[in-house]
């Protein structure tokens, strides 16, 4: 018996807005101090403020890419669950991964249940956070990205998004956010 896949909630305002291709950038520059937020965390019902962690801990910004609360990119699935499976690690190194999609609150609740989220996840349905990272946009929602932060906010490393290589690994992650530990 085949099912149907469900697509309600995929023609949003944001699909429209994402539709046209515009390529990730190259504009945010290692050293450069990175552009600051609020966003929700809807793993814990509270306000991040990036610049909060400044002084504290190194950073990692996971930008994903979700359609839905039901549909999510192929590429970016399996690093989501990879980087939840191994969120312990980034805090035993005293890092903080913030995980951020463009999906609304409500549909970001239901991923962050589903998927038993650990790891802080950042609702940004208008975008506007993606294109001061400039991300960039496909096909209805921002394409992914990685960046990491040092304890200053200053960028130490980006991942921008491509078909050949979609994700930074956790790996990567993890060793280049522990060399901006500051001891």
């Amino acid at each position: 018996m085949l099912t149907s896949t469900d697509f309600s909630g995929l023609l949003s305002d944001r699909f429209f807005k994402n539709f046209l291709p515009i390529p990730a950038s190259n504009d945010l520059n290692t050293g450069m101090l990175t552009p600051d937020f609020v966003l929700p965390n809807v793993t814990h019902d509270q306000e991040i403020q990036l610049s909060s962690f400044r002084q504290q801990k190194p950073i990692i910004l996971a930008f994903t890419r979700i359609f839905t609360e039901n549909q999510y990119c192929p590429f970016c699935f399996p690093h989501i669950k990879a980087l939840n499976d191994r969120y312990q690690e980034f805090c035993d190194r005293n890092i903080e991964l913030l995980m951020i999609t463009s999906t609304d609150l409500h549909q970001s609740k239901i991923v962050a249940q589903d998927l038993g989220l650990k790891m802080p996840l950042l609702s940004n349905p208008g975008c506007q956070v993606f294109q001061e990272y400039h991300t960039g946009q496909a096909l209805g929602a921002p394409l992914p990205a990685q960046f990491v932060l040092d304890q200053q906010g200053r960028l130490h490393y980006k991942h921008l998004f491509s078909f050949l290589d979609h994700n930074a690994s956790v790996d990567t992650l993890l060793q280049v956010a522990k060399k901006t530990v500051k001891q």
